[in-house]
């Protein structure tokens, strides 16, 4: 009997397995049927019954598998059917938990859906599973720079803040505050300050569950994981004693931005004085410090000053009357976000910052620095009155005549009576100044013995300084009485006009309001720019349609333009030309549709998105003369604006297009090679894609401001607390929003050229050169800055870095410096990824 049934059971595990094999292969042969129909869905769970049945197969089939996943996941994606495309992918990583592939392609998903947090963790394994996978290190670099802001290495690295917060601490915990709650901990260095001094009890509070975990990291590898208790919550969220036992007697934070208020330190603080902390100590009398409440900063006092910066000035004001030979004086008035702010029911920040001590061009004070207000962070009823008083004004006498550009904003933090911190512009500082653009004015131009007037208020959690205007001593005006402010009838009044603005497209009596971001109006006032594009687009459209009416336009800037209604009413009798197409896919706001309608027989698209914008648009090319259909937008014409590269028409080529080669920030626009190849086919013969070729310079130099700004170094800035190896795994290579003109730092080597990316002849492109640079001065090569000559033809080049240039630069960082002597040769590894560059240097 046991043989029989031995053999029994034999015969049945045979009959299984085969009826098991007999499944798999039906089951792959549906999901290539299904494939070949492209129903990936269905496709999709064959191939998960295939897996759970068949997992020896996992190799063979994992390329199939990740083409399908990838494939139903575009599809779910499309029907915004979130749940399901998740769950597949966890399905997925189920199989292939090492997969870096497939936890890149889960990482973009939740980027895209805006889980910043969670797309960095599955960016962040692809890496590490392969360091050399391009596409997880372009998309962890791009994620990390939105998860831990690069102000986080440059104030880990200054050591006089972190010493001055250490001294402040000490003397505080060393007087009787032995509980202390640390609000916003970043990576935890201030809670750790705090046990390091003695403190019985921290409690420290993280809203950034990316900032949470690498505190968490920090704390234990400092040995203080059992104590210090981090909590990943808002500090508006703590409660007493579900996440504390009792009420602390130190409150520490470092929660302020420029502007002072930006990060919501009034809010937290009255929330902290009512729930979280011990009542204040009693002025004027001599008790115990640990039974009563405090709070480090105790103060800070906010001072201020106006400026003339002529780089202020060209990211907030369109200066040029006309541009390229487009009229924009009398159609639109321009102004930046920080401005329409004022009318704005929307939070917007009031400012931009600026490290005043490296603003290209520098910048000339016009007044003195006046005390613009106090605060006192440890007395709960002056916060709480803070945010309800009333706008009141400040006037600053001109002391040096010049141009009115901006109101600049710093403050002085005062840890306790012996400690301070300044973040003014003359202090070497890691900090930056608020900017508070001047706009809207008739006339900015101010002389000694003038007076600046502003109104100043503590509004939506920021400190607002607004309608800024300058008055003579001609006026006689009085400043105390507020009706005399109004009825200047200058910015006051235009900022009520804005004041239902908002995105909507609105007149502004005849004149069209238009809110640009800075970059926009600093690329409106690059006129080498337009004029370059003006040249070039006139060079091809000759050359396509060699009429006189064209013959007569100002290709090099150097004849008399033609008005183009006069062209068309003088040749009326003659045959109307087939008009030549222009496309500016460009990003932003773009007038260069406008310039090459003024050309000649142009249809000209652009796609600008915003309604507003558009507007402003329409105005522009009415007041410059346009026929109706000269200028129109291409994403109406779209049925699907996810694919805006497509023919004018169905029997019609494009003469030219324009793409976005270069951002702002200095770094290539992503996807840029792959546009160009799919408008190179839409361009009939003889036509351009602009610009049509682009050349990346580059060249060796010595920068410790690079260094201190790409990640933290050593454990000496943090005062021997081990931070640097966890943050610094958030560091990305290359550095953007560079100013080179005014970037501290030493030129070890001549500029030399990089690579070349050509976008009208792919052949002459390379993903990857080796470059060999020679050292004309010793030092160490601590990063590689990079720029661009935008060449739109063999003639008309644009430099990246030139002075006028609306375009950044960036840097690529190295890991270490390399010491070098003059004459030493370097080679430069260069490769071109999407939109990222990497440059190794070898000798």
């Amino acid at each position: 009997m046991p043989n029989s049934n031995s053999k029994f059971h034999l015969s049945h595990r045979g009959a299984r397995e085969a009826g098991r094999q007999e499944l798999v292969s039906r089951s792959l042969q549906s999901a290539q049927h299904c494939l070949e129909d492209q129903d990936f869905g269905t496709a999709y769970a064959h191939y998960l019954l295939v897996l759970h049945l068949a997992p020896e197969l996992k190799t063979s089939v994992k390329e199939t598998f990740q083409f399908t996943l990838f494939k139903w996941a575009e599809e779910l994606d499309s029907l915004a059917r979130v749940q399901d495309l998740f769950n597949c992918y966890e399905q997925a990583l189920e199989l292939y938990p090492n997969d870096e592939v497939i936890c890149n392609s889960m990482g973009e998903h939740l980027f895209r859906m805006g889980f910043r947090d969670e797309a960095a963790g599955y960016f962040h394994k692809a890496v590490k599973l392969n360091p050399d996978f391009a596409d997880a290190k372009e998309n962890f670099y791009r994620v990390a720079n939105w998860l831990v802001e690069r102000w986080h290495f440059i104030m880990l690295n200054d050591s006089k803040r972190n010493l001055t917060y250490l001294n402040a601490i000490e003397k505080a915990v060393h007087s009787g505050c032995t509980s202390v709650l640390d609000i916003g901990t970043g990576t935890g260095i201030l809670s750790m300050f705090a046990k390091k001094a003695g403190a019985s009890s921290v409690y420290a509070c993280e809203l950034s569950k990316t900032m949470y975990e690498l505190a968490r990291d920090v704390v234990a590898a400092n040995s203080m994981e059992r104590e210090i208790k981090l909590l990943h919550l808002k500090s508006l969220d703590l409660e007493i004693p579900k996440h504390i036992p009792e009420r602390v007697s130190l409150v520490v934070t470092e929660t302020v931005d420029a502007g002072l208020f930006g990060e919501g330190i009034v809010e937290s603080l009255i929330h902290a004085w009512e729930h979280l902390l011990l009542q204040p100590k009693p002025k004027n009398q001599d008790v115990s410090a640990g039974d009563y409440g405090r709070v480090i900063p105790a103060s800070a006092t906010v001072f201020g000053m106006a400026v003339e910066c002529k780089e202020i000035r060209r990211h907030h004001r369109v200066e040029a009357q006309e541009v390229a030979g487009v009229c924009l004086s009398n159609a639109v008035q321009f102004f930046s976000p920080t401005y329409a702010c004022a009318g704005s029911e929307e939070t917007i920040e009031p400012y931009t910052t600026e490290k005043l001590s490296r603003v290209p061009g520098g910048y000339i004070p016009l007044t003195e620095p006046c005390q613009v207000m106090t605060v006192d962070f440890n007395d709960l009823q002056k916060l709480k009155s803070l945010a309800a008083r009333k706008p009141w004004k400040l006037s600053l006498p001109v002391t040096e005549g010049g141009i009115l550009d901006a109101v600049v904003v710093w403050f002085v933090l005062q840890l306790d009576e012996e400690h301070a911190l300044s973040t003014s512009p003359s202090e070497e500082t890691c900090w930056e100044q608020a900017v508070y653009p001047v706009q809207g004015q008739l006339d900015y131009c101010v002389k000694t013995g003038d007076t600046v007037v502003m109104e100043v208020c503590c509004q939506d959690c920021y400190l607002k300084i607004q309608k800024i205007s300058s008055v003579s001593p001609e006026c006689g005006m009085d400043f105390g009485d507020r009706a005399d402010l109004l009825s200047l009838g200058n910015e006051a009044e235009l900022c009520s006009a804005l004041a239902g603005l908002q995105t909507s497209s609105k007149q502004e009596g005849s004149r069209q309001v238009c809110v640009l971001e800075s970059a926009e109006i600093a690329l409106l006032n690059d006129v080498p720019y337009h004029e370059c594009f003006k040249a070039a687009m006139g060079k091809v459209l000759l050359s396509l349609n060699p009429r006189k009416d064209l013959q007569s336009m100002d290709v090099d800037g150097l004849g008399s333009e033609m008005n183009f209604q006069e062209s068309q009413n003088k040749s009326s009798l003659d045959e109307t030309p087939d008009p030549l197409y222009v496309l500016d896919v460009s990003e932003g706001f773009s007038i260069l549709p406008i310039i090459a309608g003024k050309l000649g027989p142009v249809r000209a698209y652009s796609s600008v998105e915003k309604e507003q914008h558009q507007a402003a648009l329409n105005v522009i090319a009415e007041a410059n003369h346009f026929p109706k259909e000269t200028l129109e937008f291409w994403l109406s014409h779209l049925e699907d604006e996810s694919v805006v590269l497509q023919r004018p028409k169905s029997d019609k080529l494009w003469s030219i297009i324009i793409l976005d080669v270069i951002e702002t920030s200095g770094l290539i626009q992503q996807e840029v090679m792959e546009k160009a190849a799919i408008s190179r086919c839409l361009l009939h013969s003889g036509g351009k894609i602009f610009p049509q070729y682009v050349l990346v310079y580059g060249m060796l130099v010595e920068s410790e401001s690079l260094l201190l700004e790409s990640a933290v170094q050593g454990s000496e800035p943090t005062l021997g607390f081990n931070v640097a190896p966890f943050i610094n795994q958030f560091k990305v290579p290359v550095r953007v929003y560079l100013d080179l003109s005014t970037l501290p730092c030493l030129p070890l080597s001549e500029p030399a050229e990089l690579l070349r990316l050509d976008l009208m002849n792919p052949l002459l492109n390379s993903s990857s050169r080796e470059v060999k640079v020679r050292v004309c001065k010793s030092g160490r090569v601590t990063a590689v800055p990079f720029w661009y000559h935008i060449h739109l033809d063999e003639e008309q080049s644009l430099n990246t870095s030139d002075e006028s240039s609306h375009w950044k630069q960036a840097a690529v960082v190295l890991d270490e410096p390399i010491p070098v002597e003059v004459g030493d040769e370097l080679v430069l590894d260069v490769q071109h990824h999407k939109s990222n560059i990497s440059i190794a240097v070898k000798r």
